[in-house]
């Protein structure tokens, strides 16, 4: 463990001081200016052949100019002193290693004039290597000049041409092999250079090719980062949605307990007030037993009289008292508020499951289009029809719907006796529905009846049908801002911007809701300023997110009302229609999903209506907000 210690140390350090273009320890090493460190050879074989672009290989930190690139004189004493320690240490491990470390290393390159010497030098004119004193002559005589001088090399073989036995001086780029000087015959019309020049320009493309994959693999990390931001977003997206879905079971849960509360509070008050009619009861005759009683004490007490006139008296006086029978009245519970709480609860009942299995058939139907047969789409120059015909059943054929789904409940023999003289009348004169009308005008009537019925209700009745409303981060513009947790909207041109998303609004500052509508009533009221450039309208989730069509109103997947300056007017399929102005900055949107229409108005003045549209919806809808100069705000109540 003392000698594992300053080897890990040193292998730590050795690391620090490796060039990251070689993988050696550093050579010469210069620093450029954002602070790497290269060695000099390596830096210059790097940036060979550029006159501009210059970058660092480790950060891609491009200079304007080449750097003077100057010897960093402490890292070489400090790399000087690595190698010496690691000297110091390969010393010690010979003293402690032995003869095997001798074994292990490479026996020299002997001269092979003398067989005897090690080689100091390899000619590879002669093809052979020579030590210190044979090589004298390659030193001392002119006629040896020329010949090329390097370290001891083992084998020569691997250098000398197979067929010629020359050493090799060019490359063929064709064959991508060495050849000789008597090989160019052969490769005449192939691309030949010298030998160290090849080695030059292999070193220049394999640099390249290294900074290639350097960047390639910078590129992937960004993608990964990319993909670890989509999840974490699309998690983000899912426990919201989760969230929202928890707080409307839970709505539901608090409606459908508080009608059991107050259905089991009829029944308790009548059954308390049952009960404290036969407690009366049962007083009342607890009074009139004891009086009989009383009376009897007196009879039986008169017999034991002795005296005859006092008897007389007595029995004459108790003749004329004679109690009443005790009497017991009829005391039955209410059957009409038994009937109709039980009633309400089965029909609570059967409504709950009707639209499990409506929503279930509707999203069976969904997923397969191919196979359903729904209602063809209303063309766009026609007036769309409102609520299908088995929504628009009168009160009374729905009071008749909900008999008809509790004909399983017993009947009280009252309760026979009230449905036979109910009946009566319906043989004597029975109602007809007209059949010369079409469908498409009943419908129509009754979407119109239902939209002024609507129009008819306070602002109180409409906040019943109150969807809370959050707005999407993933689809707000990058000038968009959303505050007061994502229920409050503005623009800012210094704003950075939010993170790449593909539901992203790109071209217009929009941002849409995080809840959509399929079904149901819903109602939301937005707060606006006086003469600003917004938009408040509907949409489906599937209209684009780029270009000219991404914009509300101007294609025909979305509805909205839009105000510049005093000037305000509807907006739908790229059509425009001029409404009158209004000074309200609280502005209240109903949705109908299920009657085919989406109401605006303003909220606190007397005719509120601002513009209503009527469509047949065919997918779900988001509320959706246009913001156009900066400063504006809207915000949801």
């Amino acid at each position: 463990m003392a000698t594992l210690e300053p080897e890990l140390s040193l292998a730590g350090l050795e690391e620090e001081l490796t060039c990251c273009i070689c993988l050696c320890l550093f050579s010469s090493p210069v620093t450029v200016p954002c602070g790497h460190n290269f060695c000099a050879a390596c830096l210059e074989l790097s940036w060979a052949g550029l006159s501009e672009g210059f970058s660092c290989p480790q950060c891609r930190t491009t200079f304007a100019v080449r750097p003077k690139l100057q010897k960093n004189t402490v890292l070489c004493r400090v790399v000087e002193q690595l190698q010496g320690r690691a000297g110091a240490g390969g010393e010690e491990q010979e003293e402690d290693g032995g003869a095997a470390k001798c074994e292990a290393e490479e026996p020299p390159v002997y001269c092979d004039s003398c067989r005897e010497a090690p080689a100091v030098q390899t000619c590879l004119t002669c093809t052979a290597s020579f030590c210190a004193e044979h090589l004298r002559p390659h030193r001392d005589s002119p006629a040896f000049r020329d010949h090329q001088l390097c370290p001891p090399l083992r084998d020569l073989q691997y250098r000398k041409c197979p067929s010629h036995n020359r050493l090799f001086e060019f490359f063929c780029s064709n064959h991508g092999s060495c050849i000789c000087s008597l090989c160019l015959l052969g490769h005449k019309v192939c691309h030949t250079i010298p030998l160290e020049q090849a080695k030059v320009n292999a070193q220049v493309m394999l640099k390249k090719k290294l900074m290639m994959l350097s960047n390639q693999s910078e590129r992937a990390a960004q993608a990964m980062s990319t993909v670890k931001t989509n999840q974490s977003q699309s998690a983000e997206t899912a426990s919201r949605k989760k969230d929202l879905i928890r707080s409307e079971f839970s709505e539901m849960k608090a409606i459908i307990e508080e009608r059991e509360n107050e259905v089991m509070k009829a029944i308790v008050d009548e059954e308390k007030r049952v009960w404290n009619k036969f407690d009366y009861i049962y007083g009342v005759l607890g009074n009139k037993k004891n009086e009989i009683q009383s009376l009897r004490d007196q009879i039986e007490t008169a017999l034991t009289e002795s005296d005859d006139i006092l008897f007389m008296k007595r029995a004459v006086a108790l003749q004329r008292t004679s109690p009443k029978e005790a009497f017991v009245p009829v005391v039955e519970m209410d059957q009409n508020v038994m009937n109709s709480t039980y009633k309400f609860a089965v029909n609570l009942k059967e409504t709950l499951k009707l639209a499990v299995v409506v929503q279930y058939k509707e999203r069976k139907a969904e997923a397969t289009p191919g196979k359903t047969m729904g209602p063809p789409v209303a063309p766009r120059d026609k007036t769309p029809v409102g609520r299908r015909p088995h929504q628009l059943r009168a009160p009374s054929q729905d009071r008749s719907h909900k008999e008809r789904t509790l004909s399983h409940t017993p009947a009280t023999p009252q309760e026979k006796a009230n449905t036979k003289e109910k009946k009566k009348p319906a043989k004597v004169a029975p109602t007809t529905a007209p059949t010369t009308a079409p469908k498409t005008a009943t419908a129509a009537a009754a979407t119109k009846e239902l939209i002024d019925s609507f129009l008819k209700k306070s602002r109180e009745e409409l906040l019943q049908y109150t969807a809370q409303i959050t707005l999407d981060y993933n689809t707000a513009h990058n000038n968009v801002m959303l505050s007061e947790n994502y229920t409050r909207m503005s623009v800012s041109d210094t704003f950075r911007g939010h993170n790449p998303h593909p539901q992203r609004f790109t071209d217009f500052r929009q941002v849409l809701g995080f809840q959509c509508f399929k079904r149901g009533i819903h109602y939301w009221e937005v707060e606006l300023q006086q003469n600003s450039f917004c938009g408040i309208g509907v949409c489906y989730g599937s209209m684009a997110r780029h270009g000219p069509e991404s914009r509300l109103g101007r294609n025909s997947s979305s509805w909205c009302i839009e105000w510049l300056n005093n000037r305000i007017s509807s907006w739908h399929d790229d059509v425009e229609k001029c409404l009158p102005s209004t000074k309200a900055t609280r502005i209240g949107v109903l949705l109908h999903c299920e009657g085919g229409f989406v109401i605006f108005m303003a909220v606190g003045e007397k005719h509120n209506l601002i513009y209503k549209f009527k469509a047949q919806f065919t997918e779900a809808l988001y509320p959706a907000f246009w913001l156009f100069s900066s400063g504006t705000v809207l915000s949801l109540l």
